[in-house]
């Protein structure tokens, strides 16, 4: 997710475990090129083996409806060393929508079909291209046609963010749709969307039929969310940092510490302060602990006052 899920919170949030694979922020190509350094801008972990600080791999993921020059890029991120590459067609922002990018391409089944062919005829046979799409753009009339697009295309594997562009992030998700798309294609699909706590985990898998679920926004606001899950079905999650399920609030502290350690010595001076602000807002959902410390530092910008503030308000 562009602006949250970035390689700060991707190292930290998979020391938690239960975390099998990420998938980086969109690398946006319009008509050119990228450098290797602005490729490693969006996935630095690209420069140590494609993998987090834990062991996790990471993909990075394409946006754009240029499918010589998403191919051309694929190449490049191939050549990097990527272990996949990750095609973004769910995108609901406008500024992209409006650029030919993201979910505005679920309105024409054959340009994902040109796209994701493109890019699978561009990569070394042993890397797999996948795909992320919504369930349309305005409605999901065209949702098996896309998913069938892309599979035709050469898509190993599909996650289907369950509304459509036009729905948002507003709740409900509709899990049950993403069962249709399963339905009507070989490769695995993945279920996605508004997926907050183990019963939303539970209810997603059962009325999809998915196995595989992706998380966003729900990990961030619970970082041991995958290990709960896992937990749930019967599958013990690894962890390198605590042996519990959920983590408390006096749990999370070394995770903040860490978190950063790392923005504060890889992120601008400028950007750090708002970085910490963020991932509070999404903890207060499952943290009532967080709204604290958000209102706490709120008007904190200089990374020294930041840095102080952790070092007496979050618990070690």
């Amino acid at each position: 997710m562009e602006g949250l899920l970035d390689f700060v919170l991707r190292d930290i949030l998979t020391r938690v475990g239960g975390v099998e694979k990420c998938v980086s922020e969109f690398i946006r190509i319009t008509h050119t090129l990228m450098s290797e350094k602005a490729m490693l801008r969006t996935v630095p972990e690209l420069a140590f083996g494609a993998r987090t600080y834990a062991g996790v791999p990471v993909w990075p993921q394409l946006l754009g409806s240029d499918a010589p020059c998403m191919a051309e890029n694929a190449a490049r991120l191939a050549e990097m060393g990527s272990p996949g590459i990750d095609l973004n067609f769910g995108c609901p922002a406008k500024v992209v929508n409006r650029h030919g990018g993201g979910a505005t391409l679920l309105q024409d089944p054959e340009i994902l079909h040109t796209i994701v062919a493109a890019v699978r005829a561009a990569v070394p046979g042993h890397i797999p291209v996948t795909a992320k799409m919504r369930l349309g753009y305005n409605d999901d009339s065209l949702a098996l046609d896309c998913a069938r697009a892309l599979e035709a295309g050469g898509a190993a594997e599909i996650v289907v963010h369950a509304r459509t562009k036009a729905q948002g992030y507003r709740p409900p998700a509709y899990w049950d749709r993403v069962a249709d798309v399963r339905g009507a294609v070989q490769v695995p699909v993945v279920v996605n969307g508004e997926i907050w706590n183990v019963q939303d985990a539970q209810a997603a898998v059962a009325q999809s039929g998915c196995s595989t679920l992706m998380l966003g926004r729900g990990i961030v606001a619970r970082p041991a969310l995958a290990r709960s899950i896992l937990a749930a079905m019967g599958t013990a999650p690894g962890s390198i940092a605590h042996p519990g399920e959920d983590w408390s609030w006096q749990d999370l502290g070394p995770l903040m510490h860490a978190f950063w350690q790392v923005a504060s010595t890889r992120l601008e001076q400028k950007q750090q302060a708002g970085r910490v602000k963020q991932w509070l807002n999404l903890l207060r959902r499952h943290y009532p602990q967080a709204q604290i410390a958000f209102d706490e530092m709120r008007t904190l910008t200089r990374p020294s006052d930041v840095d102080a503030w952790i070092r007496i308000s979050i618990p070690v």
